[in-house]
């Protein structure tokens, strides 16, 4: 069972909310407690004024946006989310050891940079359709590239979190979406629970709808804090 010291941090996604919506669950948050992701469709809704104003409730904001794009405008792009303050940003590591070079450099150690390996709605047989080999191989693989190039840490599924840690050893950030009290799935095929996540060696679990869709958002952050350290 892991320490209370070792323990990892909960991100609140607020995938599928609009602006007011968004606020709206933040002020039901603890800033001390949990940080709060802004994927691509709620900054296309909200904008860098959403972030600022998550920001200004007392929050880290981490911007999810998986950059994938030549190096140049990686770098553009992280040079702008360096300066509106996030605490956290996504590239996708098969964008490659050029690209995410220029993502670590624009960043500036002032962004957690991390490396998206593959995505939990995928599964093996979905990587086998686009020519990949199996998940835990394909995100071993490019857990290596993002470490090799420089960057903060990955994102990937607890099911490779624990080969990725004992290879890349303990600075390595490793963030896990997919994250439910029980192992079942809705559009994430590999998911898992957060004690899972942190016998693992995840220091980040990703949370959405389990906490943002709840009746009493608190209520259900408390339950996945406790979750950390308990069976």
């Amino acid at each position: 069972m892991p320490s209370t010291a070792s323990l990892p941090g909960l991100i609140i996604a607020l995938d599928g909310l609009d602006t007011v919506q968004a606020l709206g669950l933040a002020h039901q948050l603890p800033p001390d407690d949990c940080r709060l992701k802004v994927g691509s469709e709620l900054f296309v809704k909200g904008g860098p004024g959403l972030v600022t104003a998550l920001q200004h409730d007392g929050f880290e904001v981490f911007l999810d946006l998986k950059f994938h794009d030549i190096p140049n405008t990686v770098s553009a792009a992280l040079s702008a989310a360096r300066e509106l303050g996030v605490w956290m940003c996504t590239v996708h590591a098969s964008g490659g050891p050029a690209m995410l070079e220029a993502a670590r450099e624009a960043a500036d150690s002032r962004v957690h940079t991390v490396a998206v390996t593959v995505l939990t709605s995928l599964d093996d047989a979905d990587l086998e359709a686009v020519g990949q080999t199996d998940a835990k191989a394909q995100a071993l693989r490019l857990a290596r590239l993002a470490h090799s190039s420089g960057l903060s840490g990955i994102v990937c599924s607890a099911q490779e979190a624990a080969s990725i840690r004992e290879e890349m050893g303990e600075d390595f950030l490793i963030v896990t979406p997919g994250i439910r009290l029980e192992a079942a799935s809705d559009d994430q095929k590999r998911v898992t629970t957060p004690l899972m996540a942190a016998k693992a060696g995840s220091n980040y679990l990703v949370v959405g709808r389990p906490i943002a869709a709840a009746k009493d958002p608190r209520a259900a952050l408390e339950e996945f804090l406790h979750a950390r350290s308990v069976n």
